[in-house]
């Protein structure tokens, strides 16, 4: 019997972000907040986790409670090291017109993700990152350069089957 390969899943900081946010009164932003609560209670011991730097420089800004929050909901979980091949995938995807010049954190943590084969990066960010109208020409640009492109998904659609009903 073949073993499963535990795919890696690169936490974008939205989803630590809705994570642990106090309850919004917008419901679309709310049902997000539950989504993100239910697939990290039931669906995250199925996956190799990973953040990069950026993420905690990003969980780390802002209101000291929320920073407190997100920095304890990311403890344990391994960083992916700098790398100058990111960095340079990253500058490319700006620098082509892929994305924008104020998505270039996105930018870096898709290309992280990239360079450190992640099979995942799970996040909120719908503008830049989980969007379909952009993700074909993301990919095929990253192909181009020699690398395999991550799915990039929100926790809902990366659900186990128990909620397809």
């Amino acid at each position: 019997m073949r073993q499963q390969i535990r795919k890696r899943v690169y936490i974008e900081t939205t989803i630590v972000s809705y994570l642990t946010a106090k309850p919004s009164r917008d419901l679309i932003m709310a049902a997000h907040q539950e989504i993100t609560r239910e697939w990290w209670e039931h669906e995250r011991g199925a996956f190799e986790l990973r953040v990069s730097q950026f993420v905690l420089d990003e969980a780390g800004d802002g209101d000291p409670e929320a920073v407190t929050r997100r920095l304890a909901a990311l403890q344990g979980i391994p960083v992916l090291a700098d790398s100058p091949d990111a960095r340079v995938l990253a500058k490319a995807l700006v620098d082509q017109g892929l994305l924008p010049k104020i998505a270039g954190i996105d930018a870096l943590h898709l290309a992280m993700a990239t360079v450190h084969e992640v099979h995942v990066v799970m996040t909120w960010n719908c503008r830049h990152l989980a969007n379909a109208a952009i993700l074909g020409e993301l990919g095929e640009f990253v192909r181009a350069k020699g690398y395999n492109m991550p799915t990039v998904c929100t926790p809902e659609e990366l659900m186990g089957n128990r909620y397809a009903e």
